[in-house]
């Protein structure tokens, strides 16, 4: 694990709550100052708006999705054939759809976050 990616993973933990939402307008969702943070270090602002728009489309299914990103190891890379997914689901083993990502640049191998109420955040933002 190098620098870049212990650095984010030790400092999302810190965000607990948010006296800032910033939206992406066409779309008109909210996201935290600790996504914020993540998108600007992990330079991922295509997970926000991906995960976004995904999660808006589900609200329907459920008040609350959680989102789970995971980066897939060489050898499941080699079976399923792509090298990430995010499973979106009610936090308690449902899952309503799961996108996979032929490549990813994306620093951490896994990450949780919650959409609730047009809002994503960090867990410990909730």
């Amino acid at each position: 694990m190098n620098f870049k990616t212990r650095e984010i993973k030790e400092r999302i933990q810190h965000f607990n709550g948010s006296l800032v939402l910033y939206q992406i307008p066409l779309i008109r969702t909210k996201f935290t100052e600790g996504i914020r943070y993540l998108a600007q270090a992990g330079e991922c602002f295509w997970l926000v708006t991906d995960t976004s728009v995904i999660a808006k489309s589900l609200m329907d299914k459920s008040r609350f999705i959680a989102i789970d990103f995971r980066k897939l190891n060489e050898e499941e890379k080699d079976i399923m054939g792509y090298a990430a997914k995010i499973d979106y689901s009610d936090g308690n083993g449902h899952i309503f759809e799961t996108q996979k990502y032929h490549l990813t640049d994306f620093p951490l191998d896994e990450l949780r976050l919650f959409f609730v109420e047009d809002t994503l955040m960090l867990p410990s933002e909730y």
